[in-house]
């Protein structure tokens, strides 16, 4: 148990193909060690029982090393937080089964965090956004609008019905033949091309829903369509096709995130999520903060994708309100707000 006045979380993070480990003093990051997984490359996604065995691989030094770059010894902890839901049920087996055994031996209570609040969350690792706030949450499988009122007093004004936006940007990266990970290659490719080029369809759903299926249907037919015709046109347009897409989505976001700050009377605005770190995205967010008077809040990039470190900054906020968890908790790979 620590001593010295210091409130000092451990906190793993394994919902997909991350492995990681965070140590987190008072709220501040001491550390933050993140194992990526290439294994799935070759298979264009991740394979779940592929990620699992990784995960077991890494999951012991990657905790050392989080602890010895801390300075903090494997006592000095007050408690541990984990990663509960969502994810694949596997990983999240490792990162929990690993949590627990920690806490058991240390005699230190357990936290259990939802992984989507530690995404909005990150957003306290290094500045204070003003309550009650609104963040888009954006990553590969899940896309929110949420009103934050307190640390842990959240609200899932919207999400999508169908796929997340990551999913459609590793969807049609993989369509225009682009290797996994696809969205980070399509916002590269995005910035040379012409946003304008091609026009695809924006989803109209009511109030804050999402949806993006409709858009991969139609970029699949576009493509078919247009190769038919001339075999290369991929290939001979591929940032403008890139630049067309993300523009779409992005627009389909904003155009949502703009309405619900504009009836709920809230000029305090983030974003969060690994689609977060999209440079198209974060460039429109900005935009649309000068044009409409906003306090805009984006997390540096190493706290976009998912890492341990917003997992540890939850963590602490939970302790200090008492929100343990006993060691029955399980994983679950998908679970309600938390």
């Amino acid at each position: 148990m620590a001593s010295g006045g210091n409130i000092n979380i451990l906190a793993i993070e394994s919902s997909c193909d991350e492995t990681s480990a965070a140590v987190i003093q008072n709220g501040k990051v001491l550390s933050n060690h993140i194992a990526t997984q290439k294994v799935h490359e070759r298979f264009g996604g991740v394979v779940p029982e592929l990620a699992s065995r990784a995960h077991m691989q890494n999951i012991v030094p990657v905790v050392e090393a989080a602890i010895n770059d801390s300075g903090l010894g494997k006592h000095d902890f007050n408690a541990v937080a984990f990663t509960q839901s969502p994810g694949l049920l596997g990983s999240l087996l490792v990162g929990a089964c690993f949590a627990k055994s920690f806490a058991q031996a240390s005699s230190i209570p357990l936290i259990a965090v939802h992984h989507m609040q530690a995404h909005v969350l990150a957003h306290f690792i290094e500045s204070a956004p003003e309550f009650p706030f609104l963040c888009l949450t954006v990553s590969g499988g899940h896309t929110q609008i949420v009103l934050c009122r307190d640390h842990l007093d959240m609200e899932v004004l919207g999400e999508t019905i169908d796929d997340a936006a990551g999913e459609a940007f590793d969807k049609v990266a993989k369509m225009l033949g682009l290797p996994y990970p696809g969205g980070p290659l399509v916002d590269k490719l995005a910035a040379l091309g012409d946003p304008l080029k091609f026009k695809f369809p924006l989803s109209e759903m009511k109030d804050y829903q999402f949806s993006f299926s409709g858009l991969k249907t139609s970029v699949m037919y576009f493509l078919q369509a247009q190769k038919k015709i001339d075999p290369e046109f991929v290939a001979n347009n591929l940032n403008d096709i890139c630049a067309s897409v993300q523009y779409t989505i992005i627009k389909m976001l904003m155009t949502k995130l703009q309405k619900a700050a504009k009836e709920l009377k809230i000029k305090h605005i983030g974003i969060a999520g690994g689609v977060s770190a999209n440079s198209g995205l974060r460039k429109a967010l900005q935009e649309a903060g000068a044009k409409n008077g906003w306090t805009v809040y984006i997390p540096k990039f190493e706290y976009c994708t998912d890492n341990a470190a917003m997992i540890g900054i939850t963590g602490y906020y939970k302790f200090l309100k008492g929100a343990f968890t006993d060691l029955s908790a399980n994983p679950s790979a998908r679970a309600t707000w938390i």
